[in-house]
């Protein structure tokens, strides 16, 4: 049975406010803790994204205090979960970032994963990626270097993601069949997996991106929560290079 349609916001550095005061308390004394810049940027990008996703999915306002009042901490595991108000809020989140932007999905039981199109060298196709996914990569028209590998990457990033496993787990042990691209919208996927059902998903290029979202339950195309615009004509940035350290 096919369920809802994953729903998904994608921020870059830019929008990150001024201060601390969208942040839970727990939250600013992680981030703080963080000396290297880029984890410190990585951190609180992250956690923007995933607050502004639930604010919107909940009906909740964006100002400062309302933020701060949505927590998201990590599972034992490593699986991001969120507290509204000091309650668990109900929601499945997944959070995954990239040479300056970051993304959440809110779904049931979802992965999701942001990656940069670029080139991939022959060592790691054939270090990461099943027999059959090197003859997709091969067979792939050559005029787009780089996004075979980087699509095949990002949806095992999901599955695993999906699998709470993440990478502790050889990602040759999960062999991704990726759909025929859409014109403008969301292709198909799917992820076979030694231990079970397949899992299913989407994924779709954003200009220099690639997004996968991959889950248990089959799902309608994602739905963003704000103008995926941003995403697709976005250049990447590090810019923690300049100053490294905080």
């Amino acid at each position: 049975m096919t369920g809802e349609a994953p729903r998904w916001l994608a921020l870059g550095e830019d929008a990150l406010p001024d201060g601390s005061g969208w942040l839970s308390s727990a939250e600013a004394e992680r981030a703080a803790g963080r000396r290297h810049r880029k984890r410190h940027t990585e951190y609180l990008l992250r956690r923007l994204v995933a607050k502004r996703a639930v604010a919107a999915v909940l009906g909740r306002p964006v100002t400062p205090v309302a933020l701060a009042g949505v927590e998201v901490a990590n599972a034992p595991g490593g699986a991001p979960e969120v507290f509204v108000d000091g309650t668990p809020a109900g929601l499945d989140v997944s959070i995954s970032d990239r040479a300056g932007w970051a993304v959440c999905v809110v779904g049931r039981g979802v992965g999701c994963d942001l990656e940069l199109v670029e080139p991939r060298s022959p060592g790691f196709v054939r270090d990461f990626l099943t027999g059959s996914e090197q003859r997709l990569v091969a067979e792939w028209p050559p005029d787009d270097e780089g996004a075979p590998a980087t699509l095949i990457w990002s949806a095992k990033e999901s599955a695993l993601k999906a699998l709470r496993t993440g990478l502790d787990r050889d990602t040759r042990q999960v062999e991704v069949s990726p759909g025929a691209a859409a014109s403008g919208g969301w292709a198909p996927l799917t992820v076979r997996v030694a231990e079970g059902c397949p899992l299913t998903g989407w994924w779709r290029r954003y200009g220099r991106f690639v997004l996968t979202m991959a889950g248990r339950t089959a799902s309608l195309p994602p739905v963003a929560l704000g103008d995926p615009a941003g995403l697709a004509a976005a250049s990447p940035r590090h810019s923690w290079l300049d100053r490294p350290l905080r």
